[in-house]
């Protein structure tokens, strides 16, 4: 099978028949080809059909005969990849290399042939994008729940009306590209409608959301994790697109602190300065404040999130065996998540959240007093109680739904009269508190338990006015001056 390679012409005999491979002119008077006469065509024998008759493959013309040769080259390299004592795969890669050529198409190389013959599959029997994200999401089995959840909806969302039509091989990053503009542009849509005056217009877009640059970036890790796992466990592309796609930047939003002016401008204007606000330790000091003198049976989750920092779902799903309250610590081990409305117990979701948590004086004594009133509730229940061993429950000892925790948040922060943050800025606050109070920000992002102090810097190092304060005082303190110029000359 190592083909050859010659030349045909055009030129007919006296009877109007071409002569092809056999007019005298093709060649030189000593034999070889002729320099100006003809143009180039390759031939090849190709393994026997399924049927078993013979296959000789021939293609041309070109312009060279290196071109001839590069391509006679490529069926040559595609040959010897199957064993030749194989005669079924050795059948299958000449129907690849016949179905190419004489589709025009590319001859396919020695990694595409590897991939069919070890899938079995020939490149027209690939699946589309759709079909493969759809097997490629039942197919997962080990990830939790939430994980499970965002790949579905980014999946049928955005990737399979964008990309879906596409068979997979045939994706590629100009694709992908479009569909992150598609997304833009739609975006710009709904603010526009958003804006309008017109009821109509607003209603059109009610309840869709604009897609952020951070949610884009987490689409896009849904894309590449599936093609990754079809190009190295499938074997279905050779190469993944989506690792070429350059996306805008997605910067989380600076914590902002709630200083007096910005109080002011929001209750002119309704509107915050920052997704992320946080309290003043004497906005703090009245929630908590307000909230012990009311007696909400909810304090002492308010305040261990406010001085340890945990998440929601990790106070919501404390219980009594991770903590031990007379060495002053609790350990993370459990989170309560919400699916849709339905919650379950899991475990958090990175080994850097399970970690032990230390406790101050203040917090140990809040929830020896918690642990005390629960007592009295499992008693006023009687067989009502459930046993489910939360440090936080409802009044007959049931799981807490974190939504209502955070609705009733709400409900105390504006009873107190205080500016709106989320329930989730109690723990940006215990954050910038520590720094405040100099604790170093190492301690403080173990504390958080964050993935490096790099990012607890970068996060929270300038958000209390009073630490550039101190920082600027300091600052000047080092350059001795002969006079002090606050002085009057």
């Amino acid at each position: 099978m190592k083909g050859s390679i010659f030349k045909r012409c055009g030129c007919r005999d006296t009877t109007g028949r071409r002569l092809g491979r056999s007019c005298p002119d093709l060649r030189r008077p000593g034999g070889g080809w002729s320099r100006n006469h003809g143009q180039w065509h390759w031939q090849i024998d190709l393994p026997a059909r399924a049927n078993g008759t013979r296959r000789t493959l021939r293609h041309g013309p070109y312009p060279t005969q290196t071109d001839a040769d590069t391509i006679l080259d490529r069926i040559r390299a595609a040959l010897a990849v199957p064993d030749p004592s194989d005669a079924h795969v050795m059948v299958k890669t000449g129907d690849l290399i016949e179905t190419a050529v004489k589709a025009g198409a590319p001859v396919p190389t020695p990694d595409q042939v590897r991939r069919t013959l070890h899938l079995d599959i020939a490149p027209t029997e690939l699946p589309t994008m759709a079909d493969y994200l759809t097997d490629w999401l039942a197919g997962r089995k080990n990830i939790k729940t939430g994980t499970l959840r965002s790949y579905e909806g980014h999946i049928r969302l955005y990737l399979i009306p964008h990309l879906g039509h596409l068979r997979i091989d045939r994706l590629r990053p100009g694709h992908i590209d479009a569909m992150y503009d598609a997304i833009t542009e739609r975006n710009t849509t709904i603010a526009t409608l958003r804006a309008s005056p017109d009821p109509a217009k607003r209603d059109q877009v009610k309840n869709q959301r604009i897609v952020g640059n951070r949610t884009l970036h987490v689409i896009h890790a849904t894309l590449r994790k599936a093609l990754n796992d079809a190009m190295r466990r499938h074997r279905y592309i050779d190469t993944n697109p989506a690792l070429m796609i350059e996306l805008p930047t997605a910067r989380p939003p600076k914590p902002t602190i709630w200083t007096d002016q910005r109080i002011r401008t929001w209750r002119d204007t309704g509107t915050t300065p920052s997704p992320v606000m946080i309290w003043t330790p004497e906005h703090t000091g009245r929630f908590l404040d307000h909230t012990h003198d009311a007696n909400d049976r909810l304090y002492a989750l308010y305040h261990l999130i406010t001085f340890t920092g945990l998440r929601r779902g990790e106070a919501c799903g404390l219980h009594w065996d991770d903590l031990d309250l007379d060495a002053a610590t609790l350990t993370v081990r459990w989170q309560l998540v919400q699916h849709g409305w339905t919650t379950a117990i899991d475990t958090p979701k990175t080994t850097d959240s399970e970690a032990a948590v230390a406790l101050d004086i203040e917090t140990v004594a809040v929830l020896r007093a918690h642990r005390a009133r629960q007592h009295r509730e499992r008693l006023a229940s009687g067989a009502a109680w459930t046993k489910t061993g939360l440090v936080f429950t409802t009044l007959t000892g049931g799981r807490l739904h974190p939504a209502d925790v955070t609705d009733h948040f709400h409900r105390l922060a504006a009873q107190a009269g205080l500016p709106p943050i989320r329930l989730h800025d109690l723990r940006h606050g215990a954050a910038t508190m520590g720094l405040a109070a100099g604790v170093q920000m190492k301690v403080i992002s173990s504390r958080l338990r964050h993935s490096s102090p790099h990012f607890t810097a970068k996060f929270y190092g300038d958000v209390l006015p009073e630490l550039s304060h101190a920082a600027a005082e300091a600052t000047a303190s080092v350059v001795p001056r002969r006079r002090s110029s606050t002085r009057p000359a």
